[in-house]
């Protein structure tokens, strides 16, 4: 029994998410060296959103589907905790917008930019053993940790389209992220990042350079028994100011989305995880509504 309720706490050590504003409690969570993790989801998305949220668009209407396969390994980096996540996306969907004063129209569908997480525990979690993971979730203790985000140039994009599924460009996320224990089974989780971008030489409308994206997230996250937990969230990001072709745009973001994740465990190694957000604060682009939906499976054994 006392095997069970670890895997199941394994299984939600660490969290999978594919949009750059997507809300992502218990990703600083550590979990055992040596684990391996297969994850497989879907999200669906509706409302005033592109899966390249900085295109100059308005007035959008989409719903845009995503199917994303992630893998995680956990190992010892100088005695410290340490995570690399492996996550490939492919969307499909419809998108109805206005350029420059004129209705326009996309269908699309292909695989999204592949992203790679490295994360490092710098205070709290160092590298552990089964055991010892057990008896941090039982005396959970504050952890510190770090993560930048790499997403690399791969997705489907076409020269001649406003609107594609990958965005040509690399982007990079460094990350400070930490737990504070406000009772032993209710955690309070902050994460602050900056996305950092190079430029799209490509784009059909001139050069596009993008300013940095600051973010933060809160997380509350109530956990009921091994595996199964309750969180409530919220982020805000601001920035992002474009220049298109030598022209400065009028699109710097400061926006909000507010959100709530459910994970429940099922024996032998698996387990779901339910989450579904909102647009909180828009002041350019992103007010959508998204379902998500993911599977785990532990691929080793402990």
């Amino acid at each position: 029994m006392k095997r069970n309720a670890i895997l199941f706490c394994i299984l939600y050590s660490s969290s999978f998410y594919c949009i750059a504003q997507e809300l992502a409690p218990r990703f600083y969570w550590p979990s055992p060296s040596g684990t391996k993790v297969a994850v497989s989801g879907y999200s669906h998305v509706s409302g005033d959103v592109l899966l390249d949220p900085t295109i100059p668009l308005y007035e959008l209407n989409s719903r845009i589907n995503t199917f994303f396969f992630a893998y995680m390994q956990n190992f010892s980096l100088f005695g410290r905790t340490t995570n690399v996540l492996v996550e490939l996306p492919y969307s499909w969907g419809t998108t109805k917008g206005i350029v420059v004063k004129t209705p326009a129209e996309r269908r699309l569908s292909g695989f999204n930019d592949l992203g790679i997480t490295l994360a490092v525990n710098l205070l709290g979690a160092p590298s552990m053993s089964p055991s010892d993971f057990q008896r941090l979730r039982d005396n959970p203790r504050v952890i510190l940790g770090t993560s930048i985000k790499v997403q690399f140039p791969t997705g489907q994009y076409m020269t001649d389209r406003l609107i594609n599924v990958g965005t040509n460009r690399w982007a990079f996320k460094p990350e400070l992220g930490g737990l504070i224990p406000l009772w032993p089974k209710l955690l309070l989780e902050i994460q602050a990042g900056v996305w950092f971008f190079t430029k799209d030489n490509d784009y059909m409308m001139g050069t596009r350079k993008q300013q940095p994206i600051f973010s933060g997230e809160l997380h509350l996250v109530k956990r009921f028994k091994p595996g199964l937990w309750v969180s409530i969230e919220a982020n805000y990001f601001w920035g992002g100011r474009q220049e298109i072709g030598g022209t400065q745009l009028e699109d710097l973001q400061r926006n909000s989305k507010i959100g709530a994740t459910v994970a429940v465990p099922i024996p032998r190694r698996h387990s779901f995880k339910f989450g579904y957000s909102i647009g909180a604060v828009t002041a350019f682009g992103t007010d959508f509504n998204q379902f998500l939906v993911t599977y785990t499976v532990l691929l080793n054994k402990l």
